[in-house]
């Protein structure tokens, strides 16, 4: 092979294109070996080949050209050796393994949804009384769930090691309709009251109460449908709301680290006269 290529001989040898080839220059992802400066014709060298081959790949899987060129810069013989290639496609491997598992879980919920025999269990149950500590708050619009975890912060700077039950939460309606709303995150506790609790951290009593009751299994990114398993339910049986919905937190992620063997509790709140 010649120690120089034309563009076209290049295009021919990687099986890209001489449009693409002018763009990667032009993105200064892969710059000829050398330009003509009079008729600026453009030729390769023959050690460009596998780099321009590992560019397509990583453009063909989303590589942002920062990260990109990151990589390159890293990854060229004059480059340092300081691991940054390496990082850069580990973070991007990452990020297309969880897009891949997101996919691969949107197709399970759709098979769901597609079977007119798929159906989550619903029960009508009723749940304990509780004595539990707690902290409410007004979850304004938009609201990411930084929330959650410092409500959950404070409960587990109150309660420590003394509670064995799993945490919950409490939510009206108007969170998932109108995104924004009251939430009260609890951990139940049956000792004493601790001496020192931060201040928003109050006592509650959640007396026995009717609920329609599913438990989800596995990741909360659908968990809209067992929400509608449970709205479903109380439709067809003619229970009236509270505008309530429970979260019963029974194997989480502060459990385990595998999201397969979470399990979450959904309970519909039921108004008293129906129970």
């Amino acid at each position: 092979m010649a120690d120089r290529l034309t563009i076209g001989e290049f295009s021919r040898v990687t099986h890209l294109s001489i449009r693409m080839l002018r763009r990667y220059h032009e993105q200064d992802l892969l710059v000829p070996a050398e330009v003509d400066a009079d008729t600026g014709y453009r030729y390769y060298s023959p050690a460009q080949i596998r780099p321009a081959l590992t560019i397509r790949r990583f453009r063909d899987l989303d590589l942002p050209l920062a990260d990109l060129r990151r990589f390159l810069a890293a990854d060229s013989a004059d480059g340092p050796d300081d691991g940054t290639a390496q990082q850069v496609v580990a973070a991007h491997l990452r990020r297309l393994e969880d897009r891949l598992g997101r996919t691969q879980r949107a197709v399970e919920v759709l098979r769901e949804l597609l079977d007119p025999q798929a159906e989550r269990a619903v029960t009508l149950e009723e749940l304990p009384a509780r004595r539990v500590l707690a902290v409410s708050l007004d979850v304004p619009e938009g609201a990411a769930l930084d929330w959650y975890d410092e409500a959950m912060r404070d409960l587990d700077a109150a309660v420590g090691e003394r509670s064995v039950l799993p945490p919950g939460g409490r939510y009206e309606h108007t969170l998932f309709s109108e995104g924004h709303g009251r939430a009260t995150i609890y951990v139940p506790l049956e000792a004493p009251l601790p001496p020192e609790v931060p201040g928003r951290v109050r006592e509650l009593h959640l007396p026995r109460r009717t609920a329609a009751v599913a438990t989800h299994q596995g990741r909360h990114d659908d968990l809209d449908l067992t929400y509608g398993a449970v709205g479903s339910f109380a439709t067809r049986n003619d229970l009236r709301s509270q505008d309530l919905v429970e979260e019963v937190y029974l194997v989480g992620p502060r459990d385990t680290d595998r999201p397969e063997r979470w399990r979450t509790l959904v309970a519909w709140l039921v108004a008293p006269e129906n129970g």
